[in-house]
């Protein structure tokens, strides 16, 4: 399901500015401009038309596409830029490099002003993608006895997918740890599990390697595998995470009641897009 994205932005030019800002490397993908018109209806531009935003490739720029022609009937250009970690797309958004992101949820924007002392905030909730363990080695629960199971390791989906084994019955958490529970807080363990601790997008890459895998919805879906379809577990609708862990566009505090994101969220948050998520992603990608 991937799609072509043109790019508008070097590649060297943008190392360059991130490695000035943190010293690593640049991990993004591509640009596409995917709208072509400024005017609003009258044939007046905008003050600020363009909006900047930095996705995932799966579903975060998918949908951003088919919000694209929406925002230019509103006289908005919208430039979509793919990264391909979870890190990157916080700095360039605190760098003012670009206006928005849309790839995380909220515990994990938290965690990463917290560590990170950057000013990002929830400019609206958007959609929901349910965690799920996968196979890997293993392809049947039967066979858990002793199994090792990769996970990531960031602060809050570490947590959620214990959280997912605790809901089934397969571990017991620590009393109160909640969404900040890691492999240290396990108190029973009666499968022998091990586990792996990996950075989210490393996961799906490691299946071969582990007996299952417990991933991010848009990382699952980039190994074209589903929740319906593919998920040997999967958080359910009344789960503690189903209520926290809502994929939201990010900006830089203040520019959340600017027009121009007050615009993106509406359309996105629109009857259309709605309409486009429950249709093409199988239940992946649940609409907020």
């Amino acid at each position: 399901m991937k799609r072509r994205i043109l790019a508008l932005i070097g590649i060297a030019t943008l190392a360059a500015s991130l490695l000035t800002g943190c010293g690593s490397t640049d991990t993004a993908g591509d640009t596409k401009q995917t709208a072509n018109s400024t005017e609003t209806g009258n044939g007046e531009a905008p003050e600020d038309s363009v909006i900047k935003i930095a996705a995932s490739a799966t579903p975060h720029a998918e949908i951003l596409e088919q919000a694209a022609p929406l925002l230019e009937e509103q006289g908005y250009t919208l430039e979509i830029q793919v990264f391909d970690d979870y890190i990157q797309p916080n700095l360039v958004v605190e760098s003012g490099e670009f206006d928005a992101n849309y790839f995380q949820h909220i515990p994990y924007l938290n965690d990463f002003n917290e560590e990170n002392g950057t000013h990002l905030v929830n400019a609206g909730g958007i959609h929901y993608e349910p965690f799920g363990l996968y196979p890997g080695k293993e392809t049947s629960l039967d066979n858990i006895d002793n199994a090792t199971i990769a996970v990531p390791n960031d602060t809050t989906n570490e947590a959620r997918a214990l959280l997912l084994l605790q809901d089934n019955g397969y571990i017991t958490l620590a009393d109160g740890v909640g969404l900040t529970a890691t492999v240290k807080d396990i108190v029973d363990n009666p499968h022998n599990i091990s586990f792996v601790e990996l950075e989210a997008a490393q996961v799906p890459r490691t299946l071969p390697d582990v007996s299952f895998g417990i991933l991010n919805g848009n990382y699952a879906m980039e190994a074209d595998m589903t929740v319906a379809d593919d998920a040997l577990l999967y958080e359910s609708a009344e789960s503690e995470a189903a209520s926290t862990y809502v994929n939201i566009i990010a900006v830089k505090e203040g520019a959340e009641n600017s027009a121009k994101i007050k615009a993106l969220v509406d359309v996105l948050k629109s009857d259309t897009i709605r309409d486009y998520i429950n249709a093409t992603y199988n239940g992946a990608v649940i609409p907020y």
